[in-house]
C-alpha cells in the first residue's frame, strides 16, 4: 500500500512538472539576427535575461549546408547570424530588437567594423508576420527620428533556414578571451553592452 501511495506521489510530481515544461515551452519563440561577426553577436543576446541559447550559424543563402570557409567567400548568399531561442514572457521581441539596433551599425552596408562582405551584413530573419512587422515599424521609426547620420540599410527578410555553424565557433568569445579580436574588438563592446543594458542582463 505504501508503495502504491509513493508511486501515485512520484508520478504526480512527475506529471505537474511535464505540464510546467509544456507550458514554458509554450512561451519559447525564435528569433534570427545578423549584426556583422557571430562571435560578437553571440556574445550580447546570451547574456539577455529570458534567453534560453543563442547559437551561431548561417542563413539567408543558396548553398545547403554552408561551411565557414565556403561562407567567408561572400559567394553563398550567406550571412553570419545567432538563432535565439527566448522566453517571450521574460523578454520580448521589441526588447530584442532595441539590444539589436544599438550594439551594431546597422547603417553601413555589408560591412561591421574591418569585417566586410555580404555575410557580415546587418539583417533580420523574420520567424511571423508580427516580428516583421514589428521591425519594419521599428526600422521606420529610427529612420524618421533619424537616430543614425545615415541611413538603416537593415535587411529584412523571411526566414528560411538555419544551419548551424562548426562547434568551434559556439561559445566563442567565452573561451577565447584572451585572442586578439575578442580582446580587442568583442570585449570593448560588451562592456558597453553592459552598461547599457544592465537591467536585462541575467
Amino acid at each position: 500500500m505504501k508503495l502504491f501511495k509513493l508511486i501515485s506521489a512520484l508520478f504526480l510530481i512527475f506529471s505537474i512538472n511535464q505540464e510546467i515544461l509544456a507550458q514554458n515551452n509554450k512561451n519559447m519563440e525564435v528569433a534570427t539576427f545578423g549584426t556583422g561577426c557571430f562571435w560578437c553577436t553571440e556574445a550580447i543576446f546570451q547574456q539577455l535575461k529570458g534567453v534560453e541559447s543563442a547559437v551561431s550559424g548561417y542563413s539567408g543563402g543558396t548553398v545547403k549546408n554552408p561551411t565557414y570557409k565556403e561562407v567567408c567567400t561572400g559567394n553563398t548568399g550567406h550571412a553570419e547570424v545567432i538563432q535565439i531561442t527566448y522566453d517571450a514572457q521574460i523578454i520580448s521581441f521589441k526588447d530584442l530588437l532595441e539590444v539589436f539596433w544599438q550594439t551594431h551599425d546597422p547603417t553601413t552596408l555589408n560591412r561591421q567594423g574591418a569585417d566586410v562582405g555580404t555575410q557580415y551584413r546587418s539583417v533580420i530573419f523574420y520567424h511571423s508576420e508580427p516580428q516583421k512587422e514589428m521591425a519594419l515599424d521599428y526600422k521606420k521609426k529610427l529612420n524618421e527620428a533619424n537616430v543614425y547620420d545615415n541611413p538603416i540599410v537593415t535587411e529584412i527578410t523571411e526566414f528560411k533556414e538555419f544551419y548551424k555553424a562548426e562547434d568551434y565557433h559556439q561559445e566563442y568569445y567565452n573561451n577565447n578571451k584572451s585572442q586578439p579580436y575578442c580582446n580587442f574588438v568583442i570585449t570593448p563592446k560588451v562592456d558597453k553592452f553592459k552598461k547599457v543594458f544592465k537591467d536585462k542582463l541575467k
